[in-house]
């Protein structure tokens, strides 16, 4: 959800720029809607909960259908344009062998496509500022997942911190990222308990708060989540693990000025070697400059 959620942000950036004045209204879900917080010409944010019924979408469409639209973009191909009155319509549609954010670029003729943002407002760079001040380099690792089997083992994202502390990024710190919720703290839990001077932020930040603590950062380190997408936005150097669905990956690989990942075959995260999340991590640093 919030990965999708940010893979929108590009092309919405992109037509407000060129749209001075336009009012946007965005649907989101109820996990990913803060990032549109931020967003430039934002008018209306709703939150819409799936439902397995998809009974979600009468209930979105009753949200939007008193409004005459100059412009209705679907990015979830569901439809809904073609049941509101609208000047143009926009439906995704599947597109092979293109990237997620490329296909929403294509689906509005952009060309080249446009990066993904993270929006973030003064309070957020305050508070991000406040929480990791200025100073040697900060180590974003992001050892959660929607579920377990995304998660590289915690005590090589430990070894793997270790190790660029005392080279690439000499004297580095540590920060933990995760989201609300009992399972995420759970989750980080073993990376926390193995760096004990790591900077704590599961479930403390809001996502402007994150993508603003992430923008401070040197370098993120992040199993394949949302927060691996958030941090790409930022720009910040960015290191995706993924070890699942191989043939489903490039769809959804991060996508930043600095990004890139580890893929791994057989779906066992186990794969991916600290060796190879080193040189992965030195690749997205070379790419940064």
């Amino acid at each position: 959800m919030i990965g999708d959620a940010v893979m929108a942000s590009g092309v919405l950036d992109r037509l407000v720029a060129t749209r001075p004045g336009a009012r946007v209204t965005v649907a989101a879900a109820p996990e990913a809607a803060d990032l549109f917080t931020h967003m430039p010409g934002l008018h209306r944010l709703i939150a819409v909960r799936k439902r397995r019924d998809h009974a979600h979408w009468l209930a979105l469409w009753a949200e939007v259908v008193g409004t005459r639209w100059d412009l209705a973009i679907d990015l979830k191909g569901s439809g809904l344009p073609y049941a509101v009155w609208a000047r143009r319509r926009f439906v995704r549609r599947p597109m092979p062998g293109l990237r997620l954010f490329e296909q929403h670029a294509a689906l509005l003729g952009l060309d080249p496509a446009p990066l993904p943002v993270a929006w973030t407002g003064p309070a957020e760079r305050a508070r991000a500022a406040a929480l990791i001040p200025d100073g040697p380099p900060v180590v974003a690792l992001c050892p959660t997942a929607s579920w377990a089997p995304k998660m590289w083992p915690a005590e090589r994202f430990a070894a793997l911190f270790r190790r660029l502390a005392g080279d690439a990024l000499p004297g580095a710190r540590a920060a933990v990222f995760g989201g609300p919720g009992a399972r995420e703290r759970q989750g980080a839990a073993p990376l926390l308990a193995a760096l004990p001077g790591a900077i704590d932020l599961v479930g403390a930040l809001t996502l402007p708060e994150v993508a603003a603590c992430l923008a401070r950062c040197a370098l993120a380190v992040s199993n394949d989540s949302g927060l691996m997408h958030i941090a790409a936005a930022t720009g910040v150097p960015t290191l995706g693990l993924r070890a699942h669905f191989p043939d489903q990956a490039a769809r959804v690989r991060p996508a930043g000025r600095a990004a890139g990942w580890v893929l791994r075959d057989g779906d066992d995260m186990a794969a991916i070697g600290v060796d190879d999340a080193e040189e992965g991590c030195r690749k997205v640093l070379a790419m940064a400059g």
